[in-house]
């Protein structure tokens, strides 16, 4: 009970540091711009200043990726655990996402997450709490945000791409649990990568069969039904409601493929 109890003081005295994030620069007041990095570069052509304007953005996105490589590349195995900003803390989801931050850290893995609030937070906690590596992985957002105060090594970026190529490269596997359109996004480019060969020998774990069940329906029911993909493919993902399962899973690989903990 003890134990309970300090785990929700320390969720209760949490409050995000506010701000508009670009990488390393803070904005605050009347210092947050209307657009974030992302939107003016994916925003087009406007007349011919992108010939000189866009060359210089590679810049900026080589030293994102040079800081993400120096500060994650000595992190040894990882996994990266997705899920909702919005869930609360008195979700069942956000208990399962601490035991599992907390089960993995025990196993030896540094957890990754967004960083954010919800499971991110949740995730991040119980890595925290285990004495492990809690990571997390910020992103400048048309909103204030903020790192969860459960980070112990934490890197904001400016580009999406940039920072989802963090989460691939150093984690050894993925679980994700219930999230929304960020989440799915994550989850469809890493089993894209998988399918297509891109990325090999990479675990992905569907944390929660009742949320994840009528997703699995539909891939076999519909889009392997019609041919738009294989049903090797639903091979790709395994559904699990059991933390220890789920840890297991992301052992097994790493066993298999020499990415012992």
């Amino acid at each position: 009970m003890a134990d309970k109890s300090n785990a929700s003081r320390k969720r209760a005295r949490w409050r995000p540091q506010r701000g508009q994030f670009q990488g390393p620069v803070v904005r605050r007041d009347d210092q947050v711009q209307s657009t974030t990095t992302d939107q003016r570069l994916l925003q087009g052509r406007r007349g011919e200043d992108w010939v000189h304007s866009d060359p210089w953005r590679v810049f900026r996105i080589q030293a994102e990726v040079v800081e993400g490589f120096g500060t994650l590349a000595p992190l040894g195995p990882a996994v990266t655990l997705f899920g909702s900003a919005r869930t609360s803390v008195d979700h069942p989801a956000y208990e399962d996402a601490r035991r599992l931050g907390e089960a993995f850290a025990k196993e030896g893995y540094a957890v990754i997450t967004g960083g954010g609030p919800g499971i991110m937070e949740a995730a991040n906690l119980g890595a925290s709490e285990a004495g492990g590596t809690s990571v997390g992985l910020g992103i400048e957002l048309p909103f204030e945000q903020g790192l969860n105060a459960h980070v112990n090594l934490g890197i904001n970026f400016r580009y999406f791409f940039v920072r989802k190529l963090m989460f691939l490269k150093y984690a050894q596997g993925f679980v994700v649990l219930r999230g929304g359109m960020g989440t799915f996004d994550e989850l469809f480019e890493a089993l894209t990568l998988v399918q297509t060969g891109k990325m090999t020998r990479f675990p992905i774990v569907l944390f929660g069969s009742e949320y994840w069940g009528g997703l699995v329906g539909w891939l076999t029911e519909t889009v392997a039904a019609e041919n738009c993909i294989s049903p090797k493919d639903l091979t790709l993902f395994h559904v699990v409601d059991d933390v220890d399962q789920a840890v297991a899973i992301i052992r097994e690989h790493g066993n298999q493929h020499g990415a012992r903990v």
